[in-house]
């Protein structure tokens, strides 16, 4: 007969006040065989001392005591080779208990799974033992309760985040949210009122220290002393800040229908200037310093998601973000706004001039049935383009006459994209493809791949470049023949050379400016 094993039961026992300990977390830890716990370093319990009167005197209790709670440490195998080797040995002694037969209760401050130390040896029993998970009160939800102040109504978004993050992606997250919850303050203190202040979000914050707890206190997250906030905090954004006159109508929550309500005539008075603007590939240094004092400027920035998220929040800047497929609604918007006297950037990456929103603004600019339009000004700002960061990567491919095709057929029949090839191919130009593939479209590049061939030999330069500029950035230099098209999709950018385009022994790209 097989020996019986214990339980691994991972109980939340909340923030700090014993009487937020649910019914079940104290039937079990008072029936439990093993109490474990974790602690900081030189620092007593708090989850043990939150259920001080809940241990069975019979017992066992086991402290995971952490060796280190920073980032310094003398391990060979810094941090990260320290929580290891804890996290070892911790499973090591708790599984001794359960094998034995022994249910142990591992201790969760707040609620287990939410930014808790206990999820890792849960991670580590799961399938070896019977395993459950008792839900306990976060600490966010004591802070708002000791507030008295409305966290989220109705549609409202709620972003919980990490005071870690870094402070233009945390004043970004920010600004385009309705409510927020931000954990792990201590020594992120500074920079998380930073990013507040920069999404426009400080006023009406609040910091919460110790929620629950007899020491508990709030106040204003601009009044805090940065050198006075514990580990034990959190700051809470009410959804309540951003309900300021019309600011539902301008985030970038609000429907195309409510956007695109007509102004009056009186503001049709006031229209500002639209401002399209390249981001370029992806590096900020690739960033036009024109393009960067625009930005610093305007009130609103309205693109494709990916392309709003690039433009550093500050306080009093609008985002305005939305799928890849609605080019002329996001133009309108910004219409929109710019009617209504407000300073507006609509952002593409690379150059918006090529396949960007510069022509998708014209395009709306243009709707008869919207002649108001006519009254806002719209320039035009240039951008690195992505054939010319893949060109200047491989060498100079494009250093002869070139063209460069989309082979996205969304705004146009396969039929017109075949003929264009042939004519590019039988013309001998170096050819830039843009979209060459998507999940979805699979099949174009095998065809145009086809197509040139008919025209050109298979040993014709192409240059495939990925993320050009980014950290994952790939260059890979091969054949017309010999080149993979089911390794190729939407991240890519291909340039096919001419008849004379070279590789150099080094593996350099370039195509002559003379023709023979």
């Amino acid at each position: 007969m097989e020996a019986a094993v214990g339980r691994f039961l991972v109980v939340g026992i909340g923030p700090g006040d014993p009487e937020l300990i649910t019914r079940k977390a104290e039937r079990l830890v008072r029936a439990a065989d093993v109490v474990a716990y974790h602690a900081g370093v030189r620092k007593q319990s708090h989850a043990r001392r939150i259920a001080a009167d809940l241990v069975p005197a019979t017992a066992i209790e086991e402290e995971l005591r952490y060796p280190v709670t920073t980032g310094t440490t003398d391990h060979p195998g810094g941090y990260v080779g320290a929580l290891a080797d804890f996290y070892d040995d911790c499973e090591a002694r708790l599984a001794d208990h359960l094998a034995a037969g022994r249910d142990v209760v591992l201790l969760a401050e707040g609620d287990p799974l939410f930014y808790g130390s206990s999820m890792y040896l849960l991670d580590r029993f799961r399938g070896r033992f019977e395993t459950e998970v008792v839900p306990g009160v976060p600490a966010f939800a004591a802070a708002t309760a000791a507030l008295a102040v409305p966290l989220v109504r109705q549609a409202d978004v709620l972003t919980v985040l990490s005071g870690t993050l870094p402070e233009p992606e945390l004043a970004r997250r920010l600004a385009d949210t309705d409510a927020a919850v931000i954990m792990k303050l201590g020594r992120t203190f500074p920079a998380v009122r930073s990013a507040l202040e920069q999404a426009g979000r400080l006023e009406g914050s609040w910091y919460v220290e110790r929620a629950s707890q007899p020491e508990e206190r709030w106040l204003p997250v601009a009044e805090v002393a940065a050198d006075s906030v514990p580990y034990f905090s959190l700051i809470v954004v009410p959804g309540d800040t951003v309900r300021k006159p019309d600011a539902k109508r301008l985030r970038s929550t609000a429907t195309v229908e409510e956007a695109a309500q007509a102004p009056s005539a009186d503001q049709r008075t006031r229209a500002a200037e639209l401002t399209v603007v390249g981001l370029g590939p992806g590096p900020d240094h690739w960033l036009t310093p024109e393009a960067s004092t625009v930005l610093a400027e305007v009130d609103h920035v309205v693109g494709y998601a990916p392309y709003v998220n690039r433009v550093p929040q500050r306080a009093g800047l609008q985002r305005h973000a939305s799928g890849n497929t609605v080019e002329v609604d996001r133009a309108r918007l910004a219409l929109d706004l710019a009617l209504s006297g407000d300073r507006v950037a609509v952002v593409s990456g690379g150059d918006a001039g090529v396949f960007g929103m510069a022509s998708a603004v014209f395009e709306a600019a243009s709707d008869a049935s919207r002649p108001e339009y006519a009254d806002v000004p719209v320039r035009v700002l240039p951008g690195v383009s992505a054939v010319q960061a893949v060109a200047a990567r491989a060498g100079a491919p494009i250093g002869a006459d070139f063209a460069v095709v989309s082979l996205s057929d969304r705004l146009k029949p396969w039929s017109v994209l075949e003929r264009r090839l042939r004519a590019i191919a039988e013309a001998d130009l170096v050819l830039g493809i843009y979209n060459p593939a998507s999940r979805s479209r699979r099949d174009q590049l095998v065809q145009a791949q086809k197509v040139l061939l008919e025209h050109r030999s298979p040993d014709t330069v192409v240059v495939v470049g990925r993320d050009v500029g980014r950290a994952e950035e790939s260059l890979t230099v091969t054949t017309l023949g010999e080149l993979d098209a089911d390794a190729v999709d939407m991240k890519c950018l291909l340039i096919v050379g001419a008849s004379s385009t070279r590789v150099e022994p080094d593996g350099t790209v370039w195509t002559p400016r003379w023709v023979e």
